[in-house]
């Protein structure tokens, strides 16, 4: 039976009201290619809500077992494609209509390190 892909709706909120979402869909196979698209409410939001979307997507488990992540991120959102510059690694970005397409290689997860107990993590 081949398994379906997992999506997922991540959110940033300010206070009560939510001002960025992700729709999320990560492959079942280990090491495969994550997609996210991302958006944010119209008008002025607090600064820091877009890189926070981009990093509660990358703190997925499912995203950090993903070899690569495709995006899609509304053209001229500089900070969520300053976070992903960051946070990636061999990004590439093209447009797309009214969106920034990207495709960038997931830095391996960092394994435990052996010599820190692990009740202290």
């Amino acid at each position: 039976m081949i398994e379906q892909p997992k999506h997922q709706d991540v959110e940033v909120s300010d206070g009560d009201r939510p001002v960025a979402s992700a729709d999320v869909t990560t492959s079942t196979d280990s090491h495969g290619t994550a997609h996210a698209a991302l958006s944010a409410e119209s008008g002025h939001i607090p600064p820091g809500s877009r890189a926070r979307l981009v990093d509660a997507v990358l703190d997925l488990p499912e995203v950090q077992d993903s070899a690569r992540l495709k995006v899609t991120v509304a053209l001229g959102d500089a900070e969520s494609l300053q976070r992903l510059t960051e946070r990636t690694a061999e990004m590439t970005t093209h447009s797309a209509g009214s969106s920034a397409l990207v495709d960038a290689e997931l830095f391996p997860a960092s394994p435990p390190d052996p010599a820190v107990p692990e009740d202290i993590l």
